[in-house]
């Protein structure tokens, strides 16, 4: 079972994936991990980032290449945050038909600006690696960490100024693959204003349907 995952910034991608991944059993390949990863060593990426521009398709097409290279994604997988363009999805397709891989459908979790902004531009990170959300996940003592009492930071790419450049760069470039999908009969929309346990449901239904 071969799937991709999408939404804006802050639809609740990583959560979702989270919970199929352990469902299922099957490998989450997030960009966002691999860009974060990168962007430790890459000056070029960790600008991209920052900026809340989009890494250019050629170096995101190639990272993902290797990764589907590897064994592990035989038993299945789940593409977060790629295609992020149609160009990126044609590549994919190349990619996939060269493999002889097939995607078994596109989950689209669908979100309205105003509370993406909210979501994102709230969020708090430990260097622990522990994550807190102002509003909806704060932690027990403003500013601090509960696992190990370290100060809580906004990343530079949550701050709302670059949260909203985000968001005008997906609805620009992004918001086409939706059309894209939908001819394929691999869409399905997913409201993402529901609960992190009624989107997950749906999803699974889906799934499970197949």
């Amino acid at each position: 079972m071969n799937y991709i995952l999408m939404g804006p910034p802050g639809a609740g991608k990583g959560t979702q994936a989270k919970k199929i991944v352990e469902k299922f059993g099957i490998v989450h390949l997030s960009t966002g991990d691999m860009f974060r990863e990168a962007k430790k060593s890459d000056e070029d990426i960790r600008k991209f980032l920052e900026s809340g521009q989009l890494v250019p398709d050629e170096i995101v097409v190639n990272m993902v290449k290797k990764r589907l290279e590897k064994d592990d994604i035989k038993k299945g997988f789940l593409l977060d945050g790629f295609p992020r363009t149609v160009n990126q999805a044609q590549e994919l397709d190349k990619m996939l038909k060269s493999e002889n891989i097939k995607i078994d459908a596109v989950f689209f979790i669908d979100v309205h600006f105003e509370e993406a902004v909210k979501r994102i531009s709230g969020r708090r990170v430990c260097s622990c690696g522990a994550s807190y959300h102002v509003n909806f996940i704060p932690p027990k003592v403003k500013g601090k960490c509960d696992v190990c009492n370290g100060e809580l930071i906004q990343r530079s790419d949550d701050k709302e100024n670059v949260v909203k450049d985000r968001l005008d760069v997906y609805e620009k470039q992004t918001r086409p693959l939706i059309d894209y999908y939908k001819k394929t009969g691999l869409f399905v929309n997913i409201d993402g204003l529901k609960s992190e346990s009624e989107v997950f449901e749906e999803i699974k239904k889906h799934i499970e349907a197949k």
